[in-house]
């Protein structure tokens, strides 16, 4: 795809700045919307998402007149977007089920977590990579590649029913105009 080094920190200002419109989505639009629904319908939109890479590997996004750089900058903006109203939830289920006085400790232990996943997530990818054959030179199965890695991100909703147990019930906000000293 020849993308150098300046257009790759370019995606990554772009993906920035997705995250804080993820965040303000999440914020003016879902806040007050069950925290289940929102990993439920994120983790199905997120599928159709992944898959659009096949577009990008196949060139098909060329013939539809998209060009390499634009769709990057468009996927990952989404890919973004989405993440973070992923993330923001399981943020919100931690704060509603911490004890007070542990939330430094909850969240400590939370980003933790989530660093290890990743670094799991990484290590089992380059395992099928490896399994594959898809290498720096030989690109014949990395459409398959993609197809796993995208069936296997929907495993965690074989989960989401062990969040029926816990009462996540949308909080209505109401605006605090008070100042506290």
């Amino acid at each position: 795809l020849n993308m150098g080094p300046e257009f790759l920190g370019r995606v990554g200002v772009v993906d920035s700045a997705a995250s804080l419109v993820g965040i303000w989505c999440y914020q003016k639009y879902l806040c007050n919307v069950a925290i289940k629904d929102i990993l439920m319908w994120g983790s199905f939109i997120s599928v159709p998402l992944a898959l659009s890479d096949l577009l990008l590997i196949s060139h098909t996004n060329r013939a539809l007149g998209i060009p390499d750089g634009a769709f990057v900058f468009g996927s990952d903006a989404a890919s973004s977007v989405l993440g973070e109203i992923g993330f923001l939830p399981i943020l919100v289920l931690a704060a509603k089920i911490c004890p007070p006085g542990v939330e430094a400790v909850l969240f400590a232990t939370l980003m933790s977590l989530f660093n290890g996943s990743s670094v799991l997530g990484t290590e089992i990818g380059a395992i099928f990579t490896k399994l594959l054959g898809v290498t720096e030179s030989n690109f014949e199965n990395l459409g398959l590649l993609t197809l796993i890695c995208t069936i296997t991100s929907l495993y965690p909703l074989l989960f989401i029913g062990l969040l029926d147990d816990i009462d996540l019930e949308p909080e209505t906000r109401e605006q605090d105009t008070t100042v506290k000293l």
